[in-house]
C-alpha cells in the first residue's frame, strides 16, 4: 500500500528536508509561527497534555543573552537566524488537563500529583511536540535547525523559570547557502522493524 500523501508534501516533510546551519535574512512572521502552531497543536500527547512550551528569541538583546549560552559551533548559526525557538516542558501542564482532557479530569491528581511523574510525563511529550514542530517549520516552506548544544542551565535561569526545562532551541528560516551537510545514512527497514 502505497502512501496517501502527496509525493511533494513527503519530499518537503522529510526527504528533501534537512538541518539547516545557514539562512537567508528573509523574516519569519508572527502569522507563519501561528500557522506552524495551529497545524502542529494536533499532534498527539498523553492524556492530550501538551506540555511543549516556546519561546520565540525576536529581539537583538534577547537575541545577545541566548547565543552566550550555546556551544560555540552554534553561536554564529544562532545570533544569524531569523527567528530562534526555545523549546521546554512546562512540568505544570497538569494544571490544564481538566480542560484539555474532559473524558478523565481526574487524571490530573490520580497520575500527575508528583512532580517527578509530571517531570518525566512533560520531557517525553514535549520531545513529540517538538519533533510535531519541526515537522510543522518544513511545511511552511522554512527550515529548521534543531540543536542540544547549549547550556540547559543557564537558558533556563536566563529566560524560563524552574516549572519548565529546556529541550531544544530551533533556528527557523529559508535555507542560504550550504545550509546542510549532505543526507546522512539512514537505518534500513529490517534494521528497525521487528515483527513478533
Amino acid at each position: 500500500m502505497s502512501l496517501v500523501l502527496d509525493p511533494a508534501a513527503q519530499d518537503l516533510l522529510f526527504r528533501e528536508a534537512h538541518t539547516a546551519n545557514t539562512f537567508t535574512d528573509e523574516p519569519v512572521t508572527d502569522e507563519q509561527v501561528q500557522a506552524i502552531y495551529d497545524l502542529v497543536k494536533y499532534g498527539p500527547t498523553a492524556f492530550n497534555q501538551t506540555p511543549l512550551r516556546i519561546t520565540l528569541v525576536r529581539s537583538a538583546e534577547a537575541r545577545e543573552r541566548l547565543v552566550q549560552h550555546m556551544a560555540e559551533g552554534n553561536q554564529p548559526k544562532t545570533a544569524a537566524a531569523p527567528l530562534v525557538a526555545i523549546l521546554s516542558a512546562d512540568n505544570e501542564f497538569h494544571e490544564e488537563l481538566p480542560t484539555l482532557f474532559p473524558a478523565f479530569p481526574q487524571a490530573k491528581e490520580l497520575f500527575f500529583a508528583e512532580r517527578p511523574a509530571r517531570e518525566s510525563a512533560a520531557s517525553l511529550n514535549a520531545a513529540l511536540q517538538a519533533a510535531y514542530f519541526i515537522v510543522g517549520v518544513r511545511a511552511a516552506g522554512l527550515a529548521a535547525g534543531p540543536m542540544t548544544g547549549f547550556d540547559f542551565e543557564g537558558v533556563r535561569k536566563e529566560f524560563l523559570d524552574d516549572d519548565h526545562t529546556p529541550l531544544m532551541i530551533v533556528n527557523i528560516g529559508k535555507p542560504g547557502e550550504n545550509a546542510s551537510y549532505p543526507r546522512s545514512p539512514r537505518l534500513a527497514y529490517e534494521d528497525v522493524i521487528t515483527t513478533v
